[in-house]
């Protein structure tokens, strides 16, 4: 195992910068870095080629998950351990395991694939949903996600933790204009909406070269967004239910497009 370094205090500027990088989307784009917390995410990130600048763990943790420590340490350039209450002051979670690396933010291909078929994400704000989406678009098999700028930040803990390390994997495209980078896609545009006059999903035969459009949970689809769209489609509902979660809107389009 390599030599983990002590830190005892509060102070420490690692220690700052991480729990600064816990709490701050600015932070993270400032520094390009973003934390990973936990065994199981760790885990992900090292299988999926993250390298850690720095692995930060608790007294109690290299003692109890010393084979994982020891494992994660020889994908890290620096190995710090620190006191059980010192990692509290930098921890995210409410019962933590005690390991926290910090990594780069990492290159993505950015290329739309003409042929792809992609579901596209306009001011989705709650992570969970994030999350939830990135995994049912990784176990169905979509080309990518699309996720406008004014998005809840992908690299936040609780985006990461919710994509159970999907989001690291998965091909995801951050853009700047949300409907100008929709348009010049070149991919046949479908906007999902909750409106009578719009095509059931169930009727629309998707084929290569395809993007559904996902918006807020709160408000939908902006109306410029809705207005590219070469088509509207609705998922049917019945009783009085008026709307569905966006995770649960984009699970429904994903599998139909995907089917």
């Amino acid at each position: 195992m390599k030599n983990f370094k002590i830190i005892t205090s509060k102070d420490n500027q690692l220690i700052k910068l991480a729990a600064s990088l816990q709490g701050s989307a600015n932070a993270r784009k400032e520094h390009n870095l973003f934390v990973l917390e936990g065994l199981r995410i760790c885990d992900d990130a090292i299988s999926s080629g993250v390298i850690f600048e720095s692995l930060i763990v608790s007294e109690t943790a290299y003692n109890k998950y010393s084979n994982s420590i020891e494992n994660f340490s020889e994908f890290s350039k620096e190995c710090y351990k620190i006191p059980d209450k010192l990692f509290t002051k930098i921890s995210d979670t409410m019962s933590p395991q005690g390991i926290i690396a910090l990594a780069k933010m990492p290159q993505r291909n950015t290329e739309i694939k003409k042929n792809g078929r992609y579901i596209a994400l306009e001011n989705i704000n709650d992570p969970s949903n994030l999350g939830a989406i990135s995994r049912t678009a990784e176990a169905l098999g979509v080309s990518g996600i699309i996720l406008s700028k004014g998005s809840v930040d992908p690299y936040s803990p609780k985006s990461l933790r919710a994509s159970m390390g999907t989001l690291l994997r998965m091909p995801l495209i951050v853009v700047e204009n949300f409907c100008e980078d929709i348009k010049n896609s070149g991919l046949r545009v479908y906007a999902c909406v909750v409106e009578r006059d719009a095509t059931s999903i169930t009727d629309v035969t998707f084929t290569d070269g395809t993007v559904v459009m996902i918006g807020n949970e709160a408000n939908g689809l902006t109306e410029n967004t809705k207005a590219l769209a070469d088509s509207k489609i609705t998922i049917k509902m019945s009783g009085k239910a008026e709307s569905l979660n966006a995770s649960v809107a984009a699970a429904i389009s994903i599998w139909e497009m995907m089917k």
